[in-house]
This record gives structure tokens, sequence and C-alpha cells, in this order.
């Protein structure tokens, strides 16, 4: 039997239970090879390359959420966030034009973070540093594998779940999972 939820089957606490809250640092990054055979030239980083683009929010002390987008414009950016972070956040990001906007749609505390200025932190607390370090640490996992040309997606969810916990913590929740089938 295949059961199939639609968003309106879910009942309003568990769809706010699901929800990122207090804290929140949203970013996008590319993934992809470092160069492509055939081509000599020098590469493009991040946006306008033929790497495959990524969101993430990150709840500071708390969980992680990725999303494979299409693109990194404002409107694809801005479903996510208001799918996955709830309306009362603090959202931290940098200065990308794709999160202009977010106090229209009902976030009134967004702070950025100027990196072409070379600005990375201000204040103590307005930085992306968490979800940076995340992406730094996908990455590195990712590098395992030599690349991966399949399930990317599953490799990613891997990566939210093993993110910031002790192993002895994974082996119990795969523990658990295991019970349960």
């Amino acid at each position: 039997m295949v059961w199939h939820i639609q968003a309106s089957n879910i009942p309003p606490q568990t769809a706010l239970k699901d929800k990122l809250s207090g804290r929140v640092e949203v970013d996008e990054s590319y993934f992809g090879a470092k160069r492509h055979r055939g081509y000599h030239g020098k590469l493009k980083r991040g946006r306008g390359t033929l790497k495959q683009p990524v969101f993430g929010v990150f709840e500071r002390d708390g969980r992680v959420y990725t999303e494979i987008v299409p693109d990194c414009k404002r409107l694809t950016l801005q479903a996510v966030i208001l799918g996955k972070v709830s309306i009362e956040s603090v959202i931290y990001s940098d200065g990308w034009r794709g999160y202009n906007g977010l106090a229209d749609v009902g976030y009134s505390k967004h702070f950025r973070v100027s990196h072409g200025d070379n600005e990375f932190a201000r204040d103590g607390h307005c930085h992306i540093n968490g979800i940076e370090s995340f992406w730094s640490f996908t990455k590195r996992r990712l590098a395992k594998f030599n690349g991966v040309s399949v399930n990317f997606e599953l490799h990613l969810k891997e990566s939210e779940w093993c993110w910031k916990k002790h192993p002895d913590e994974l082996a119990s929740e795969l523990w658990q999972l295991i019970r349960f089938y």
C-alpha cells in the first residue's frame, strides 16, 4: 500500500513543528566537478556555472534543511523559505539579490552580511558561518566518493542527518530505524 500525503492533510501543528524557527541562516551552494573534460580555460565558481545549485536553511543550534533547486532566483528561494521557515524567525543571509523582498513576504527580521565587502560577521551574531560550515562538511564528505553522479539528493539528505551528531548518537538512531523495520 502506498500512502500519499498532501499538505492539506497534514494537521497545522505538524506543519508548524516541521518549520525551522528562531535564528535561521540561509545560503545557496553549488555542487559539481571542478573541471570539465575538453575545457582548458579558467572555470567560474558559483553562480553562472554548470554546477547544481542547492539551497540550505540552518537553524542555529538545531536542524539543517537542504533542497536541490533549479536556480537561485528570488522567487525560487522565497518559495523554499516560506515553506520551511516560520514567519517570526530572524533570518541571516549574504548579500545575494535572491534574498531581496523577504520583508515583503512577511519576514520583518532579515539581516545580511556583505561577503563582497569582506564582511563575514557583524555584531557577533550577524553571520552565516553555520550554514557555510555545513556546506564545507557536505563537500568534504562527498569528495570521499570521488563525486556523486547518481542519488545526489540521497547523499545530501544523509549529510543533513549526520550533521553535528556524535557517532554514538548516529549508531543509536540507526539501531532504532533497523528495529522499526
